[in-house]
């Protein structure tokens, strides 16, 4: 536990609960990525992983550019000032896919309708489009391809696609995301390899000119302990002079570059367990409960107690730190056993910094929100 996380924390009201995201660690993870990626690798930063301003304002000078989803995440990457855009997801608006072509994003197509929707705009734009291919040798938290997904072009319908491409708009590489959360190297490595094969037979199949393989994110981590994908075998992948493939991580960047702190307001055993009732919850930091694990936490004690009745407190036993929500689904953890917990600690919850705040519902019951600290 760092101690300037801590005293970030110390130096908040109570009852204290905060995001803590740390800037040096978000350009020191991707100064660690970078080094063990292959060369004519572009590296982009996801923006959806974690879309705070001072987090995309570091990530877009360390990064070569920011992968976007959304016009309000365009909207954001041009006022980081990204040298490069690239614009996905599967729901684009008119006006999306006019905002990006006029902030100069690569757009990554993702079905016959978009194209004809792209060229009736009457722009003049190279694409890239992306296909959910037959299957991949990945295992991660979400699949994306291979399987029934509402992403990218079916690999069987490709044919049919490229034979109809509008006038205006030419396509020039593929985007190819297939997992979420991926931890292991060398498979990572080895999907890169059959992307770029996959991309230039087809290619040449179709006789179109490869410029760009996309093979998006999936660099994962584990929530339950401190291990992370071991990124090294990226750099044994070839990637062909006249290609440049992009990579898009989000997670591996920013999830350790982030905290989550929430001061527990009360401590009470119902039928034989413990809970640490928190000041936030779900709402907040909402990751363990849509992925159904319960995420570690550390105890911060606070010494100080102001109050004039008695400071409620366990010692060594299990407890299930739950939030402030009328739900019994605001549960971060259970059954995390603690050597000595009262009111007025404060739990800290880390790898937070990626699909925390961003994917929460954050107006049920309209809670105030956690203080941001950015270091």
């Amino acid at each position: 536990m760092a101690e300037h996380i801590t005293a970030a924390l110390r130096h908040l009201p109570p009852p204290r609960c905060a995001y803590i995201y740390d800037t040096t660690a978000l350009r020191s993870r991707a100064a660690t990525l970078r080094a063990h990626l292959p060369d004519n690798t572009t590296m982009l930063y996801a923006v959806k992983a974690n879309g705070h301003p001072a987090v995309v304002r570091t990530l877009a000078e360390v990064c070569d550019g920011l992968e976007v989803a959304s016009g309000g995440e365009l909207n954001l990457a041009v006022r980081a000032g990204a040298r490069r855009i690239v614009f996905g997801g599967p729901a684009k608006t008119d006006s999306e896919l006019a905002a990006a072509v006029a902030a100069g994003a690569l757009l990554n197509v993702e079905s016959p309708h978009e194209l004809r929707r792209l060229a009736a705009l009457g722009v003049h734009a190279d694409v890239c489009l992306r296909v959910n291919r037959a299957g991949t040798a990945l295992t991660g938290s979400h699949t994306m391809t291979g399987t029934p997904t509402p992403f990218g072009i079916d690999e069987t319908q490709l044919p049919q696609v490229l034979a109809d491409i509008p006038a205006g708009l030419r396509v020039i590489g593929f985007h190819l995301h297939a997992v979420s959360n991926n931890l292991d190297g060398h498979a990572h490595a080895g999907f890169l390899t059959a992307s770029l094969t996959w991309a230039q037979h087809t290619a040449r199949r179709y006789d179109l000119r490869l410029h760009v393989v996309n093979a998006g994110g999936g660099l994962g981590v584990d929530y339950l302990s401190d291990a992370s994908i071991d990124p090294t075998p990226l750099k044994d992948v070839t990637v062909p002079d006249g290609v440049e493939l992009i990579l898009e991580p989000g997670r591996y960047l920013t999830a350790d570059a982030g905290w989550y702190a929430a001061e527990v307001l009360d401590l009470k055993t119902t039928h034989g367990r413990t809970f640490a009732v928190l000041r936030g919850g779900t709402h907040h930091f909402r990751l363990p409960a849509a992925w159904g694990y319960s995420h570690p936490f550390t105890v911060i004690p606070v010494d100080d107690w102001p109050h004039p009745y008695p400071r409620p407190e366990v010692h060594d036993t299990e407890v299930d730190a739950v939030g402030e929500l009328c739900t019994p689904r605001d549960v971060l953890t259970r059954g995390r056993h603690v050597t000595r917990l009262r009111a007025g600690d404060i739990l800290l919850f880390a790898r937070a910094g990626a699909y925390g705040w961003d994917i929460s519902h954050h107006d049920f019951l309209r809670h105030d929100p956690p203080d941001f600290i950015v270091l």
